[in-house]
């Protein structure tokens, strides 16, 4: 895809006299194109909220969101992984095409984002917090704050953040960028305090760096500060992206103390796979979780489930205060609000942890809408939707004509209609260009995985919302998935099956 041309850069410039019909934007009572806020989290499964059902979580500001707006519950990212996914949410583009594979794989500079087509549109356009561009580019972004400029605050402190990690992982930023670290190697090896845990990821435990200095306070407090200083200048894209409920797990004590591991349920299917069935890679991963082994012990997995709910809870806490600053600066009525994660969490589903997977809890994602003046109230849309389809909706829903040649298409007429849920198909993919690709197709109720080098998979989520029966395996089940992967086929036909 080639970058935008002059051309459109001009007709993008002149946005609201250029809306397309139908799309009209958001009313703002200041006369200025309406502002945009994304809010994100990082690795936040679709059914841990308040406003979801469940009974657990504790997310009042995500439910207050949810009140004032419109919950999505099948929301899917294209890409269960962080990177990946995130490319995808802000370009437009599946994974295949904007040729971002996988963590460690930079963003290809000639793919442009939403920041670049509100940019030319007349917005100013800010990032605090993660991204994950894997290397010093910012896409499009005016305003940039992020890991780095966390640490240059920490100072000394950063040796708490290295204690927690105990490992490089540029998912949570330490390094931001991997090449920072390529040449030396790590700055940290043999100064970091051993904790015990048998992997590379904790179970989980009390983080020791205060509340004041936590990654969340610094990128909701930032957040707020752009606001302040520049809430009442041109419209404004500003994406507000924290990095729990994702690892380390380790929230601040106010927090950790309303969620105890004694509490906590397992999933009805922790420990419930015919592991004789279940394809390879979903085998390897129950029976020993690398990144964490100690979470094949049920009151370990109980204990991090509690540091999850504790995390996703300290995320909201600061969430909170990016709304609340809306209303204090009059700023709520005339800003597009969307919040979102990048990826799911098994959380126990199928004795599995993490992300990876095209089951429910992993490719499922929040996503609410608040869009003052034209989504309903308190509403769910059942249509199945993707994170590749939000630069096309937030164009459609700010007046600003929809890029050419996008992968997803807009869903702004769910958001003012969320009752119309019309059939759909979405898609997803994950580890391209490598044994262990593999590909994903909903429609309807049914949802299809190809593997490249493993057994395929069919579940029916109507009847087995759980998706512990594949009828790939059934003969009554077999035409049924074939007729699935045709459909996948005719999206997108992976390269990876001609691999040896």
């Amino acid at each position: 895809m080639p970058e935008v041309s002059r051309r459109s850069f001009l007709q993008s410039a002149a946005a609201l006299a250029a809306c397309p019909a139908g799309a009209s934007p958001v009313p703002p009572s200041s006369g200025k194109p309406p502002n945009v806020v994304l809010l994100m989290s990082d690795q936040h499964r679709r059914d841990a909220m308040g406003a979801a059902g469940s009974r657990v979580a504790q997310t009042p500001n995500l439910d207050r969101l949810a009140r004032e707006g419109v919950r999505f519950s099948s929301a899917y990212t294209a890409n269960p992984v962080c990177t990946p996914s995130r490319a995808s949410m802000l370009t437009g583009l599946f994974s295949h095409r904007n040729q971002t594979y996988n963590n460690r794989t930079p963003w290809p500079r000639r793919y442009p984002t939403l920041a670049h087509y509100l940019s030319r549109a007349g917005y100013q356009t800010a990032l605090i917090g993660k991204m994950h561009f894997v290397d010093g580019q910012t896409h499009g972004f005016d305003y940039h704050l992020d890991f780095n400029d966390w640490f240059q605050e920490l100072g000394p402190k950063t040796r708490l953040y290295a204690n927690e990690l105990a490992f490089p992982n540029s998912g949570s930023g330490l390094p931001q960028i991997d090449d920072l670290w390529r040449d030396n190697g790590d700055p940290w090896k043999n100064d970091r305090e051993s904790d015990g845990r048998l992997g590379p990821v904790a179970v989980g435990r009390v983080s020791r760096i205060p509340e004041q200095d936590q990654f969340e306070t610094f990128v909701a407090r930032e957040s707020v500060r752009f606001l302040r200083e520049h809430g009442r200048e041109a419209p404004f894209f500003l994406v507000t992206s924290f990095l729990k409920p994702h690892d380390p797990f380790m929230p601040i004590q106010r927090f950790a103390d309303r969620f105890r591991p004694e509490d906590m349920v397992l999933s009805p299917t922790f420990g419930k796979v015919d592991l004789s069935t279940a394809p390879e890679e979903v085998r390897r991963s129950i029976l020993r979780n690398r990144p964490t082994p100690e979470l094949s012990d049920p009151e370990q997995a109980r204990r991090r489930m509690a540091f999850y709910f504790a995390s996703l809870a300290q995320m909201d806490d600061c969430l909170g205060k990016v709304l609340a600053a809306l209303d204090e600066l009059d700023l709520t009525r005339d800003t597009i609000v969307l919040y979102t994660s990048d990826h799911g969490e098994m959380l126990s589903d199928h004795g599995m942890w993490q992300k990876f997977q095209f089951y429910e809890p992993s490719c499922g994602i929040p996503l609410l809408v608040r869009a003052p003046g034209i989504a309903p109230a308190g509403s769910v849309c059942e249509m199945p939707v993707s994170n590749v389809q939000y630069v096309n909706t937030i164009c459609e829903l700010c007046g600003v004509p929809r890029p050419e040649g996008l992968d997803g298409a807009s869903f702004a007429h769910q958001v003012r209609n969320p009752g119309d849920a019309p059939p759909t198909t979405v898609y997803s993919e994950y580890a391209l260009h490598s044994r262990g690709a593999k590909y994903m197709i909903r429609q309807g109720s049914l949802k299809y995985t190809f593997r490249t080098h493993d057994e395929e998979e069919l579940f029916d989520l109507a009847s087995d919302p759980r998706e512990m029966r594949n009828l790939a395996l059934e003969p009554a089940g077999k035409q049924r998935a074939a007729e699935m992967k045709r459909k996948l086929f005719a999206w997108y036909t992976p390269t990876e099956i001609s691999m040896s």
